[in-house]
């Protein structure tokens, strides 16, 4: 079976959410053991993340750096944080894989995902990243060409478009590689946002994926069977903080559009993982998974997790 799994930031940083290089080390390490249970059953495995703590950091050390160094672009921390997640996940597989005595080449691939230079996020970018800042900081990086906006008396926060993605461009080398036998790390955050230009020509721009959406798309353009949302709980949950809260187990594709639709995932949490899950049932997929990543093997064979069904597919 092949099963494309999306690493929540829970994956990337440590149990208090510290992001400092040893904490990001070990909660891949921990992160790896589990996926190699996977491949250890004998599963095709893709393995994307997300990289918003550490993005979070570079965005630091653009603010702090703005009046000697012109801040780093979006797209430049998307590609840094592909390279340094991607290369602490081969080094800790292939850690998991040796201790298990398993035989499986590992790679990572630096991964665009291409947008729409139309989307309508380019011209009213709301998705707010980074800290809240004081007006005469935020000014500096208004000055280098950066959108921030008054947030009243938390102070001055950045906003960027948040483009659908609409194809992962690394695609082709995906299936070369999982036709070679290799577990692959791709699309880490979502992918680093580009656009098409008239003559062709591909260019990165400033913005945000989620990298929910993108793990979608991706599971589908590589037929995979199973869409595996890792976060930090079992289950979504319908009626989150009211008496008649309950987990979500299995259900129906239409069952599970009506809770989306009822307002049950929060549109900062839940809602973009429930989301992304309809969409790949959706668009042909056999089923989506949302679980913990600590229970990634027992989702896969059905004991646990929210896990929503394609009818037609499971005849």
């Amino acid at each position: 079976m092949r099963v494309l799994v999306a690493l929540g930031g829970n994956a990337m940083t440590g149990p208090d959410g510290s992001a400092t290089p040893q904490a990001q080390r070990e909660a891949i390490a921990t992160a790896s053991h589990h996926l190699a249970e996977l491949v250890a059953a004998g599963h095709e495995v893709v393995i994307t993340h997300g990289n918003g703590p550490q993005v979070g950091n570079l965005l630091v050390k653009n603010e702090l750096a703005a009046s000697v160094v012109p801040p780093v672009p979006l797209d430049w921390c998307g590609a840094q944080t592909q390279g340094t997640i991607g290369f602490t996940l081969l080094d800790t597989l292939e850690a998991a894989f040796a201790a298990r005595g398993i035989e499986r080449r590992v790679a990572a691939i630096i991964t665009r995902t291409l947008v729409d230079a139309d989307d309508p996020g380019f011209t009213h970018p709301t998705k707010p990243i980074g800290r809240f800042l004081p007006r005469d900081q935020a000014q500096t990086l208004i000055d280098h060409g950066e959108r921030w906006e008054d947030r009243g008396e938390k102070g001055w926060r950045r906003v960027v478009a948040s483009p659908e993605p609409v194809e992962v461009l690394e695609t082709h080398t995906l299936h070369t590689l999982l036709a070679a036998g290799y577990v692959v790390v791709t699309a880490g955050g979502g992918g680093i946002p580009v656009v098409r230009v008239a003559d062709g020509s591909v260019h990165g721009v400033e913005a945000v994926i989620d990298k929910d959406l993108t793990a979608a798309l991706l599971a589908r353009a590589v037929h995979a069977d199973v869409l595996v949302i890792a976060t930090d709980v079992a289950h979504a949950v319908a009626g989150w903080g009211t008496p008649g809260a309950h987990d979500i187990g299995r259900v129906t594709l239409d069952d599970m559009e009506a809770y989306a639709a009822a307002g049950h995932f929060a549109s900062g949490s839940m809602g973009p993982k429930v989301e992304a899950a309809l969409r790949f049932v959706r668009s042909g997929g056999s089923r989506s998974i949302i679980t913990a990543l600590d229970q990634l093997a027992p989702a896969i064979d059905g004991h646990v997790g929210t896990v929503i069904e394609n009818p037609e597919r499971e005849r």
